[in-house]
C-alpha cells in the first residue's frame, strides 16, 4: 500500500502449495530484514546478512525483492485496496471512497502487524534511498486506483481528473506519514491519514 508496490499474492488460504511457500519466503525475508534494521540500522544492513538470517541465498532475496528498498516498500495490499474501493457504495463521491478505502486498509495493516507497519513508515520517512524508490511504487498504486475509479465512474482510464484525484490521495497519504514521524509519532496514524484525506474532500480553508 501507501506508497508501496505489491506482490500478486494476497490471501494465503486461496493459494496453492507453491504460492504459499513463496509467500512464506517473502515474509521470512521481510521479518529478518526488519529485525536487522532495528538492531543495526537500515544503511548498515547488507542484503547478504538479511539472506543469512532468513536462511536463504542472496539471489533468492533479489528474486523476491529487486532492491533492498523493495523489502520495505513491497507488500500484498494493493489487491486489497482495489477490492475495498470496488465495494464502496456506487453513489459515493470518488474522494470519499478513496478516503474510506485507504484508511480501512491502513487500519487492517496496523492490526495485522503493528510493529512492522510502524517500522515501515519510519524507514520510508527517514531513508532518502527508500523515498527515491517509493516514487516508482506509488505510481503503480496510483494507476491501480485510477483503474478502479474508472470502473466506478465510467470515465476513461486516461481521464486527467481521475489521475489528479488518485495522485492527490497518494500524496496526502505520504504527507501524513511524514508528518506523523516528524511530530514524534503522536496519536493514531490512521486518524492522521483520514484527516489528510478529508482535506481533499473539503479543500483548503483559510
Amino acid at each position: 500500500m501507501t506508497a508501496a508496490h505489491t506482490d500478486p499474492s494476497v490471501s494465503a488460504p486461496k493459494l496453492g502449495l507453491r504460492e504459499r511457500k513463496k509467500l512464506q519466503t517473502r515474509q521470512a525475508i521481510r521479518q529478518a530484514a526488519y529485525r536487522l534494521f532495528a538492531e543495526q540500522g537500515y544503511d548498515a544492513t547488507p542484503v547478504d546478512r538479511i539472506a543469512e538470517v532468513a536462511e536463504v541465498s542472496p539471489s533468492t532475496v533479489f528474486r523476491y525483492f529487486p532492491t533492498k528498498e523493495d523489502i520495505v516498500l513491497t507488500d500484498e495490499y494493493d489487491p486489497v485496496i482495489a477490492d475495498t474501493l470496488r465495494d464502496r457504495p456506487a453513489g459515493e463521491p470518488p474522494v470519499t471512497a478513496l478516503r474510506k478505502t485507504l484508511t480501512a486498509v491502513l487500519a487492517q495493516m496496523y492490526e495485522e502487524d503493528t510493529a512492522e507497519t510502524l517500522a515501515r513508515v519510519r524507514l520510508i520517512c527517514e531513508s532518502p534511498t527508500i523515498r527515491a524508490r517509493m516514487t516508482e511504487h506509488s505510481a503503480v498504486t496510483t494507476r491501480l486506483l485510477v483503474e478502479v475509479l474508472s470502473e466506478r465512474t465510467c470515465r476513461p482510464v486516461d481521464d486527467l481528473e481521475l489521475r489528479v484525484v488518485a495522485g492527490a490521495a497518494m500524496g496526502a497519504l505520504t504527507e501524513a506519514f511524514f508528518h506523523w514521524v516528524e511530530t514524534g509519532q503522536h496519536g493514531r496514524l490512521s486518524d492522521l491519514v483520514e484527516d489528510a484525506l478529508r482535506v481533499l474532500e473539503r479543500g483548503l480553508t483559510l
